[in-house]
């Protein structure tokens, strides 16, 4: 795996990567605010058929935006991210599809839920990509979206756009690639 704006502290661990977000960092294109960030950490693999990813992310998050979880990407005006993003002191689940600008689609986490981890998965099939979270055995669907064939990199990703940084850590990430099906 090589990163995409690899952060100053991280840290492999035996069963996934644990690292402190950089201040400043976010992934975002005009939508709304505006603006266009590219500079969000983005650790990931180059995979040229359909797959599957999953992972479980825990966080400390506590500034507004902050964000981690899992990232597609063809370039930098075509990728989609999804997670964990904290807003108005709450942990939403949280996608964004971006094809030239981004959008943003989030579901609440409920109290309960807040502050432990977090399963994803995200699946590209052909031409879409559905992300889901929550426990493998009775996922919960958040986001199906429209995604390029071909050559993909996937993998974590995690930024702080307003905050100093915060911990998170990424356990059990999994990449799997198959045949693309035929429709």
């Amino acid at each position: 795996m090589e990163w995409k704006s690899e952060p100053r502290q991280w840290q492999a661990l035996p069963d996934g990567i644990q690292l402190t977000t950089d201040a400043g960092t976010d992934f975002w294109r005009h939508t709304h605010y505006g603006f266009v960030r590219d500079n969000g950490h983005f650790r990931f693999d180059t995979v040229h058929r359909d797959f599957e990813l999953e992972v479980t992310i825990a966080g400390d998050y506590r500034d507004q935006y902050d964000q981690a979880g899992l990232m597609v990407r063809t370039d930098d005006e075509h990728w989609i991210k999804c997670g964990i993003e904290f807003v108005d002191d709450r942990e939403l689940v949280s996608a964004v599809v971006t094809n030239g600008q981004s959008d943003w689609a989030v579901a609440p986490r409920t109290e309960a839920a807040r502050g432990t981890p977090l399963r994803l998965a995200l699946e590209r099939k052909i031409d879409v990509v559905t992300i889901s979270y929550g426990p493998s055995d009775h996922p919960t669907m958040l986001r199906m979206a429209p995604f390029a064939t071909g050559a993909t990199q996937a993998g974590i990703m995690a930024a702080s756009p307003q905050g100093g940084g915060f911990e998170v850590t990424f356990t059990g990430f999994e990449l799997r690639q198959r045949e693309t099906e035929k429709s």
